[in-house]
């Protein structure tokens, strides 16, 4: 039952209430005035919904869904989720700090309720070129200035283990403002691991196993179950659900639009549940974990609380009804009141120099010398890459005999830059893709079999100033990012179908990955094991090193 008493600004809801505190499910009438719940009651009646706390996405970047926050909030709400904490990292490497004063100024306008961190790592490390450089100074301003909510997650974390003074620096800032800091320390144990907790990280959502994550909790962290686009490790890490109850909580990290028009922190809860684990805790890890370690101003359905809450006709598949964030009906799945009441906000940034690559840019240099080749190699639904070395004394034997393609980046930053070339094992694609979605830096990344369509592609998106594209041959797809590369304007679900459509074609032509763009744009994120590739060279995050192409 659902009435609205419009003149008084009250809200009367009757429903399920899942109460996470006493571990019951009974029906209430709630009773909500202005941003708040008023009261609870217990009533004696049958009710047809259920209603339990909104989700929350523990740690995403938003910039990956290539949409913009506003558009995010209108999409992720049908899926019940009311808040987010957001790491600006990818639009900060790339525009600095006029980059955070986007996001914050688009995501006034969304539906839900954005919490921001303050990016730890701009630029990720040394190895590669970005945009922009924040320093513990710059830090500590954020932190004066505005209203965030945590220093995001610390990638150096070779800095942290030696001990890098402004890498401690940062911490120490976020310490003075009592703000907590998030970890993302992918594969690390022992005594390094007790060194970066020491340090003072509190999180980490880059645990590949249950023995890795079990070691983290020992210490003290907090473990974030992370199911993105690319990186997918739910299904190693959900016994942790019902083992750990309150130090888990779920995240996407990055999940690209085809994904998030489907499901988002929803999908997390629904097959925790098939699987076998406790509705209360799989809830609490959707909600309660997050707003009690990141101090969040959202309900968590006690009286006097903000009213965030949603409401689902079952405890199977979750559909979602309703969405109230502060008292206001943000979505109701029988009017779809989103196209209603939220207004678009088209406002863009962006930082683009780069110039297009010239003929024989790509060109492969093999020194007389080569007896071995260094080789990315992809591992599906992974962040994580293999570093493989395989002899050689012709390329094009070793491209045919290894399945390889040509890998290559260039630095968006700065005209004629001179690319980067690799080569890497597991796209297996005919034709070739780009994209100025790079992480961390985002410069821009291609890969494909053959010069010209690889050139073609590359250049595309130096044209667009920011997308994705395909080529092969005369043929070619693109879609623009005209926000910083990273985002667009446009609607989600046209993104999707365009981004859908991408995806398609390269796995058309030969690509055997779940997310070929996806995977693409982690291929220069040198701070995840194991061989990557940046503005400066190919780099092995293992040795901390560059190494060549030819040895």
């Amino acid at each position: 039952m659902f009435h609205v008493e419009q003149k008084f600004f009250k809200m009367n809801i009757k429903g399920n209430l899942i109460d996470l505190y006493l571990n019951e499910i009974y029906p209430v009438s709630i009773t909500v005035k202005g941003k708040k719940i008023e009261s609870i009651c217990r009533i004696d009646e049958y009710c047809e919904y259920f209603i339990l706390p909104g989700f929350i996405d523990a740690h995403i970047h938003i910039e990956s869904s290539m949409l913009s926050p506003f558009e995010f909030g209108r999409q992720v709400i049908k899926h019940g989720t009311v808040a987010v904490v957001n790491d600006p990292h990818e639009i900060v490497n790339v525009c600095g700090l006029a980059g955070i004063e986007y996001m914050i100024s688009d995501a006034n306008t969304s539906p839900i309720k954005f919490f921001f961190g303050v990016p730890s790592c701009v630029p990720a490390s040394d190895f590669e070129t970005s945009g922009s450089h924040i320093n513990a100074d710059e830090i500590s301003m954020l932190f004066k200035k505005g209203d965030f909510v945590v220093l995001s997650e610390m990638m150096n974390f070779p800095g942290v283990i030696s001990q890098d003074q402004e890498v401690i620096r940062k911490i120490g800032v976020a310490q003075l403002f009592n703000k907590p800091v998030d970890g993302h320390a992918p594969g690390i144990t022992g005594r390094e691991l007790l060194s970066y907790v020491n340090a003072g990280i509190t999180t980490d959502h880059e645990c590949f196993s249950i023995k890795e994550a079990e070691e983290k909790v020992s210490l003290g962290m907090k473990i974030l179950i992370r199911e993105g686009s690319a990186a997918k490790n739910f299904d190693a890490l959900f016994a942790l659900i019902d083992k750990y109850p309150g130090k888990i909580m779920f995240c996407s990290d990055d999940k690209h639009p085809d994904d998030l028009v489907e499901s988002h922190i929803n999908n997390l809860v629904i097959r925790a549940l098939a699987k076998g684990a406790d509705l209360y805790n799989v809830l609490r890890a959707a909600s309660h974990s997050p707003v009690l370690h990141y101090e969040l101003p959202v309900g968590l359905l006690k009286e006097h609380d903000y009213a965030d809450f949603i409401m689902v006709d079952n405890l199977t598949d979750f559909s979602v009804q309703k969405t109230i964030i502060n008292g206001k009906i943000v979505f109701d799945k029988v009017s779809d009141s989103t196209k209603k009441s939220l207004k678009r906000n088209y406002s863009q940034i962006n930082n683009f120099k780069v110039t297009h690559l010239i003929a024989n840019a790509l060109k492969t240099n093999i020194p007389q010398s080569a007896r071995s080749m260094n080789v990315i190699e992809v591992i599906e639904d992974e962040l994580i890459t293999k570093s493989i070395q395989i002899p050689f004394t012709n390329l094009e034997e070793a491209i045919h005999e290894y399945d390889l393609n040509k890998i290559a980046l260039v630095n968006r930053y700065i005209a004629n830059s001179p690319p980067i070339i690799g080569y890497i094992k597991g796209f297996n694609v005919t034709g070739a893709l780009a994209s100025s979605v790079a992480h961390d830096s985002h410069n821009i990344i291609g890969v494909g079999n053959n010069d010209e369509d690889l050139l073609k592609a590359m250049n595309l998106v130096i044209s667009s100033q920011g997308g994705l594209s395909f080529v092969k041959g005369n043929f070619f797809e693109n879609l623009m990012l005209e926000i910083a590369g990273l985002m667009t304007n446009q609607k989600a679900d046209e993104v999707a179908k365009r981004y859908k459509s991408l995806n398609s074609l390269v796995k058309e032509n030969g690509c055997p990955l779940d997310a070929p763009f996806m995977t693409l744009s982690f291929m220069a994120l040198i701070v995840i094991p194991g061989l990557k590739i940046s503005d400066k060279g190919l780099f092995d995050i293992s040795k901390l090193a560059y190494v060549p192409l030819f040895e």
